[in-house]
């Protein structure tokens, strides 16, 4: 099998995985003798063959895996074409495709062969082949094996940008349903390690000037949405406790595609829930730039998002106790919880406010969505003139055609009638009347 066909197979294989990201990472060519660099507001784009935006050379080094997850393509007993590439045959590879300026970086994760301290090996042994070999400075990102040793971490760690640790599955009991060879301690070991090894290069870099620098780009995980009955609040809930114990810097969401029939799986005919993995990531912004906390969004009572709005505007009319907000005095953190005003519309808020009052046509011009906000919000007192603010009136502004049957209560039906009700009850009166007389 050529390199080509290895990577046809190895591409494709690869392309289940959405935690893919380039940003915050700063490194210069450096002399003549250097290829690449990577610069912080991220690298070229390119697009797969589904149509997921990739900007990296996106491959496994192997397709082959010891390890039998049900929800994965490439578990050992799927019936499928395997490949795996040497270490120098990916390194070369990578260099062709960047000196053809097909490629900005690499996107490197792979199977488990052997063990996950052997898989880890090879995949520093790619790295060091482009770092050292073929001076290459340009961005990588390289998944961790859970269960590798912590050595074998930190030397990957000193050679990618970004590392990240799939979790894959939000609980136990799902990881034991389908990812029976997996366990939360080999998945959080590694996690454990990269924060660790972030934070005390932190004080090497500070104390000496040309330290390597460990992981710059933080790490990230990955969640799939829809392969078990694992509800909203739960993976939000784990969401929260990882932005909070490990320190990363994003959590992605991977709507499950069916690959295979299985009894404990979703069927295969079954579409995967696009719509449900979008409502994560907007909770997802709101966790980590609105200042909002899982058990604000959802609760057992309400364990999943409305797919017909967006977080934000369903916990807002499920708390409009807090509402009118008025803008000219509200705190900025008030101000990220009212629909249709963003971080940067808050900040131009505050910023605005200081020299004079501001009303709803000021606050178009700052970037607000009145048609969200202007139910939400008060200038000087005042709401916006001639609004019409109810229940009924919030929902048919936010929500549109069917999507309305949802929230707002079903009328009474009743049956047409050629009388009004005052006749009824007159004609009913005389009815008994007759009856009783026939009756005698």
């Amino acid at each position: 099998m050529d390199v080509y066909d290895k990577l046809t197979i190895l591409a494709d294989s690869a392309k289940y995985d959405a935690s893919c990201s380039s940003s915050g990472v700063e490194r210069s060519g450096g002399n003549g003798s250097s290829a690449g660099n990577t610069v912080a507001s991220g690298i070229c784009h390119s697009f797969a063959a589904d149509g997921r935006c990739i900007s990296l050379l996106k491959v496994l080094l192997t397709n082959g895996c010891i390890y039998d997850c049900k929800y994965c393509v490439n578990r050992r007993s799927n019936d499928t074409q395997r490949a795996m590439f040497t270490p120098e045959e990916l390194a070369e590879l990578t260099m062709n495709f960047y000196r053809r300026n097909y490629i900005e970086g690499l996107f490197l994760s792979s199977g488990i062969m052997r063990n996950p301290d052997y898989t880890t090996e090879q995949l520093i042994r790619v790295l060091e082949l482009l770092r050292r070999t073929y001076h290459f400075r340009g961005y990588i990102h390289v998944k961790a094996i859970p269960g590798a040793d912590p050595a074998l971490i930190s030397r990957l760690g000193l050679l990618a940008d970004r590392m990240s640790v799939n979790i894959e599955l939000p609980s136990q009991d799902s990881l034991l349903r389908l990812a029976p060879d997996k366990n939360k301690t080999d998945i959080l070991g590694p996690m454990t390690a990269i924060r660790q090894g972030i934070r005390e290069n932190s004080t090497d870099v500070v104390k000496y000037r040309h330290a390597p620098r460990f992981v710059p780009g933080g790490q990230s995980t990955q969640m799939i949405v829809g392969a078990t009955p694992d509800s909203d609040l739960s993976i939000l809930k784990l969401t929260e406790a990882l932005y909070r114990n490990y320190e990363l810097k994003r959590v992605y969401y991977s709507a499950y595609t069916p690959v295979a029939e299985h009894a404990l799986l979703p069927s295969i005919d079954s579409k995967p829930p696009l719509l449900r993995e979008h409502r994560l990531y907007q909770a997802d912004w709101l966790l980590r730039f609105y200042g909002f906390e899982a058990k604000e969004l959802l609760d057992e009572g309400m364990p999943n998002f409305n797919l017909m709005m967006d977080p934000k505007c369903h916990w807002a009319i499920r708390h409009i106790e807090h509402f009118p907000v008025e803008v000219n005095k509200a705190s900025y953190e008030t101000l990220l919880r009212v629909p249709g005003i963003g971080v940067r519309s808050a900040k131009r808020i505050v910023a605005a406010r200081r020299t004079g009052s501001l009303d709803f046509h000021g606050l178009k011009k700052l970037g607000v969505v009145l048609k969200r906000a202007q139910y939400f919000i008060t200038c000087s007192g005042r709401r916006l003139e001639g609004l019409k603010v109810n229940e009924s009136t919030i929902l048919r502004s936010l929500l549109s055609g069917k999507e309305i049957e949802m929230y707002l209560p079903r009328p009474k039906v009743e049956q047409l009638s050629l009388f009004n009700e005052t006749e009824l009850a007159d004609t009913g009166s005389r009815g008994k009347e007759q009856t009783s007389w026939l009756l005698g």
